[in-house]
């Protein structure tokens, strides 16, 4: 019996090799540049970014990431370091730019503060895209629970921050920035029922996208009066998006249009979703190229656009949970890319 029990430990499937050939084929894509590793080794560290776009220097962009056991980091589109600021335990990070801070127009940047798990906190910075810099503006309070997932909405009457806390609660805080402090109000509660983390918002349509890490993606009305009863995008099957559920990104088109990202952990691979009617659209992998692919995903973030010569149409953002023998990093593939792999 012992003996059976080795050939079939020696003959049995990897895991992810089963999650992968159960899963539905993924086109392949290449990274066109990667950011420096962060600076915690050896250990679950990089977690999400989030992009900004400089509309007068494309190339000039940033992209804000986090090192979830020290702080955030700001990259320049060739990926390497301008800034980093000691934040503590920060996981999620979203920012939107022409937000009142401190009575002037700026980028405002929320991420997802778990330096206390028992209760979450929304930690706030402003960026300069002049310097690169980030400067601490202050934290408001979020709800009981562990701070996990955050993205930002902004509509005519105020700029909102969604955390999603680590039991499925997702907490609606308005923001203000123009004063000394910022402050935080809880304008309301949503709910799915076990882990999730990822989240981003169609500011066009306020629509609320999260992902269960186990169950799949949903969606919310996100304007502060709406229902709060969420609709299911796409199950968690094993097959288009294989569990954990992770980073959700929108790549808006038009009016209505477009799809949303979300990141397929579990066989290392991303799911596109039509925004107009939640239907499938197709499924990647970031591989090994002259810059190394992406793994086991958390992170995710995309903005369409000219972000110059690499990325003419737009750039999406992934966490790289196995990057080589270094810390791990973000990579940063041309969305051009994707559409073109896909046939969007």
């Amino acid at each position: 019996m012992l003996l059976l029990g080795a050939c079939a430990a020696m003959t049995a499937e990897p895991p992810l090799a089963r999650r992968i050939a159960h899963a539905t084929p993924a086109a392949s894509v290449t990274a066109r540049g990667e950011t420096t590793p962060v600076g915690t080794p050896n250990a679950d560290a990089a977690d999400d970014p989030a992009i900004w776009r400089n509309a007068a220097d494309p190339a000039r962009s940033l992209i804000v990431g986090t090192d979830k056991k020290a702080g955030l980091y700001v990259y320049g589109l060739d990926g390497k370091t301008r800034d980093f600021l000691d934040a503590g335990r920060v996981n999620n990070v979203d920012l939107r730019d022409g937000v009142a801070i401190h009575g002037q127009s700026g980028i405002l940047v929320v991420a997802s503060d778990r330096n206390d798990v028992a209760n979450a906190r929304l930690a706030l910075f402003r960026l300069d895209p002049a310097t690169a810099r980030l400067t601490a503006l202050g934290k408001v309070d979020a709800g009981r629970g562990e701070a996990y997932g955050i993205c930002m909405y902004r509509d005519r009457q105020a700029t909102y921050a969604f955390i999603v806390l680590k039991d499925g609660t997702v907490n609606q805080i308005a923001l203000d920035a123009s004063g000394a402090a910022p402050t935080g109000t809880i304008v309301r509660t949503l709910k799915l029922g076990t882990q999730s983390e990822g989240c981003a918002v169609d500011d066009r349509t306020g629509i609320l996208y999260v992902a269960e890490e186990d169950v799949g993606l949903w969606r919310f009305d996100a304007r502060a009066t709406g229902p709060a009863t969420p609709t299911k995008v796409a199950a968690a099957d094993g097959r288009n998006l294989v569990m954990d559920a992770e980073g959700v990104a929108i790549a808006p088109i038009g009016e209505k249009d477009g799809y949303v990202l979300v990141s397929s952990q579990g066989d290392n691979a991303y799911v596109v979703y039509r925004l107009i009617d939640d239907s499938y659209a197709g499924r990647f992998r970031v591989v090994d190229g002259t810059i190394g692919g992406s793994e086991e995903t958390d992170g995710i973030d995309l903005m369409l656009g000219d972000f110059g010569p690499n990325y003419p149409g737009g750039l999406f953002v992934a966490q790289d949970d196995h990057n080589a023998t270094a810390a791990q990093n973000f990579k940063l593939v041309a969305w051009d890319d994707i559409v073109q792999a896909l046939g969007l």
